[in-house]
């Protein structure tokens, strides 16, 4: 299938589709009692789908007045989140992130590279990577229509995926049947895209044009680093403007085994018992790629400029050798692979390591009672031991080892090459469930059979483990710390039902009513460059009716409603990264330093006097506002002063581990009485069908239609929370000829050609909190053929 999304950047269309399918079965049946069969089923995808869609955005261009004072352009800058919160249906969500404000933007534009002679000979600016208060994204706007991108990375998927299931069963007797499937299954993934998604302005200075360093005989050139403005990244190639991409590389497998065994007695009880094992191993992998990350690692942390740029540290080396000084100094090893074949142990990439290991085990029976023609009795439990082992690798980027030389504040980690793994986290859980049914088929006058049933479940789902955090090295950087584990979630389920026929089979007309109440509900977001599974109780209710209506031979109807509503328990809270102040008036977001990952919120009342400081002394407000967030962390807390001046010469200290909410990561909002998320109030769907009888063939045309009411897409219920009801119709014409098992289809889906926003999520703070959304794929007009062969 052709791509159905436009890069207007190169040109071509992308989230095409080229995948094949085989599958292959064989089956033996020796004697009456005995069946075996053996199936393989093979997948495979090469071609330019983009896992996730547009990245919509408020652009968020920081306060322009603070306490009365007129708040400099780069200094906006660190009070940007870089998106804002808004609704995803107004234009203004077709913005860009403020630039900016990007933590490794601004981060760049702090990195002296050298200093630039006027026409009279006399030091002019200081010349930094990125220009200081320079907007990548500046004057860059998006199209409205959510099928065009703009990137200069073209999406790349790759997957395979192949499943062999062996089954058998066993007559025991006349009356039992012994049951085995075993089912091994292998996946491989890797896809690359755009992670950015906006196309970018030029951005490095160019080193090539009268950039000097000082020399002890005066200015002398500096190296030129960026020819021409123009940075050549190992991975993602040479460029002058920003470029960043993600890669996710993973192997699975998963093999299990069942037993059971099932009675068919004359009598009225039967019962079905058996046992069953599951292994399942993954080693997945996620990157993000920026050449802008390659840069400071090689000039902040690797260098002089007086060094070449290739001087990287040696593979395996947690020092080296600084030309300048004569002395060992940390440093971040720099992966010269191409995208292709990376080493994995770079530090001028952002790494994710999923490596996690699931082993379950049940026992299970159900029974069966008919206690009289009219009545039966279900009764089923299991009893599961799940256990699983995670082993946590922390991600590393622009890391190096703080622990030599003092330099706590440049370095921030432990290692400067490769991704060492934290102790193994072993998780598991022993829990029955199990359910109970009654089965009614009363024999009613006003219709052809009737069934109505009550039942009483409890269920559960595993925990588990979040993805891990940054390496940080506490006495170099402040970072709350979280319980990497999340909890298992149960649910007690009450549903209560009915299915009938009537009139001669004409109609069928089947209703639920259903009450789920759950603890410990697991809900997922991005925080910190990771899934952060938080847990809320919560409850659903609600009903569903489907009917089909067959008024003739040649015509039917079929439809379903369901009706849903959803509530978080009350006094439970959790912090929106969209909105860390909850409104408080009191509390600004401030950014943080570039290699930690999400903002902080600070007292406005402090961050006003840093900066009227920094105004009033000339300092650079960097320096100051960094310090909220993120520098090195005193035993005192941190201090607030002007150059020359003693700590607590601002008449304050803020130490967000101590002063901040929630370590300075925000207000938890309360969101109990809150829906869940992506649990629309009402869903419904009808299908007309009509069948043409033609001699030894059949022609039926046919229609669905299928509507879905509002929801929301987090659990806070903001603006950008919102997404909209929408809906959609297909429609197919198939030709059926029995005798000789061959059909002809063709279809259309979504003939309105709706782009309905289907569901999004938020990126990370540390990438400007642009929001993912996910929509309906395009109107697709296809034939498909079929041909049986006996």
């Amino acid at each position: 299938r052709d791509g159905f999304d436009h890069n207007t950047v190169t040109g071509k269309d992308v989230n095409d589709r080229d995948i094949l399918g085989v599958r292959t079965s064989l089956a033996w049946k020796p004697s009456e009692k005995f069946n075996a069969s053996f199936i393989w089923d093979h997948f495979q995808e090469e071609d330019m789908r983009s896992r996730t869609g547009k990245q919509l955005c408020h652009n968020d261009p920081g306060p322009a007045q603070m306490g009365g004072m007129t708040v400099s352009a780069f200094d906006r800058n660190f009070l940007s989140q870089g998106c804002a919160g808004g609704s995803l249906y107004d234009d203004g969500a077709y913005g860009v992130p403020n630039g900016g404000s990007l933590p490794f933007v601004l981060g760049a534009q702090t990195q002296a590279v050298g200093y630039i002679l006027d026409a009279d000979g006399n030091y002019k600016d200081i010349a930094t990577m990125i220009p200081v208060g320079f907007n990548p994204y500046a004057g860059v706007t998006q199209s409205k229509d959510l099928r065009k991108i703009a990137t200069s990375y073209d999406p790349k998927f790759h997957a395979k995926n192949d499943t062999l299931q062996l089954n058998f069963d066993v007559g025991i007797g006349d009356h039992l049947n012994f049951v085995s499937q075993t089912l091994y299954t292998r996946d491989q993934y890797y896809s690359t895209q755009d992670y950015g998604r906006f196309q970018s302005r030029p951005i490095f200075t160019n080193t090539s044009s009268g950039v000097y360093l000082f020399g002890p005989d005066g200015p002398i050139p500096a190296i030129d680093r960026y020819p021409g403005g123009v940075f050549c990244d190992p991975q993602l190639g040479c460029s002058d403007r920003l470029l960043l991409a993600d890669l996710v590389d993973s192997d699975s497998r998963q093999w299990s085994q069942e037993f059971r065994l099932q009675s068919s007695f004359d009598g009225p009880f039967n019962f079905s018992v058996g046992a069953n094992y599951l292994e399942y191993k993954i080693d997945e992998s996620y990157y993000v790629f920026g050449n802008v990350f390659t840069a400071l690692a090689d000039r902040f942390l690797n260098g002089n400029a007086l060094e070449l740029p290739s001087a990287y540290c040696p593979p395996g080396s947690a020092v080296r050798l600084d030309p300048v000084s004569g002395t060992m100094i940390p440093c971040a090893y720099i992966d010269p692979n191409p995208l292709g074949s990376i080493n994995g142990q770079g530090h001028n990439y952002f790494r994710s390591r999923n490596l996690a290991k699931t082993r379950s085990a049940a026992i299970f029976g159900e029974g069966y009672w008919q206690l009289s023609d009219t009545l039966r009795l279900t009764a089923g439990l299991r009893l599961t031991r799940d256990v699983k082992t995670t082993t946590p690798v922390p991600s590393q980027l622009l890391l190096a080892d703080s622990s030599a030389g003092g330099l706590h504040d440049f370095f921030g980690g432990y290692v400067g090459y490769g991704y060492p793994a934290k102790p193994k986290i072993r998780q598991s859980w022993t829990e029955p469930t199990g359910r109970l049914v009654l089965d009614w088929s009363p024999d009613l006058s006003f219709t052809d059979s009737t069934l109505l049933y009550a039942s009483l479940g409890r269920g559960y789902k595993a925990g588990g483990t979040n993805s891990p955090g940054i390496d940080i090295n506490p006495d170099a950087f402040y970072m709350p710390q979280r319980d990497p584990r999340f909890k298992a979630e149960y649910v007690n389920a009450i549903e209560l039902g009915m299915k009938n026929v009537l009139g001669d089979g004409r109609l069928v007309l089947n209703g639920t009513l259903f009450y789920n109440d759950y603890k410990d509900y697991q809900v997922s977001q991005l925080v910190d460059r990771a899934t952060l599974n938080e847990n809320f109780d919560a409850r659903t209710w609600g009903a569903e009716i489907e009917a089909v209506w067959r008024p003739t031979a040649s015509f039917q109807l079929s439809g379903n409603l369901g009706l849903l509503r959803t509530r978080v328990g009350g006094g439970q809270s959790s912090i929106d990264v969209m909105d860390r102040t909850a409104g408080n008036p009191d509390w600004v977001v401030v950014r943080s330093w570039m290699q930690l990952s999400s903002n902080c919120i600070a007292p406005r009342e402090y961050v006003e006097t840093a900066m009227r400081m920094s105004y009033m002394y000339g300092n650079n407000v960097a320096n100051y506002f960094n310090n909220f967030c993120s520098t090195e962390l005193p035993l005192t807390g941190r201090a607030f002063a002007p150059e020359g001046g003693g700590p607590g010469a601002f008449g304050f200290r803020y130490d967000p581990a101590v002063d901040g909410p929630n370590g300075g990561q925000g207000f938890a909002k309360n969101v109990g009485g809150h829906e869940l998320p992506n649990a629309p109030k009402i869903t419904a769907s009808l299908s007309p069908q009509y069948t043409f009888a033609l001699g030894e063939s059949d022609l039926t045309l046919r229609a669905d239609l299928y509507y879905q009411g509002k929801s929301w897409a987090r659990i806070y219920q903001d603006r950008i929370d919102r997404l909209h009801d929408w809906g959609n119709v297909n429609l197919s014409l198939t030709w059926y000829r029995p005798k000789t098992d061959m059909t002809v289809q063709l279809y259309v889906k979504n003939l309105l050609d709706g782009e309905a926003i289907t569901g999004t999520f938020l990126n990370s703070d540390d990438t400007g909190l642009t929001t993912n959304v996910f929509i309906q794929d395009p109107r697709i007009v296809g034939l498909s053929i079929r041909k049986g062969f006996f």
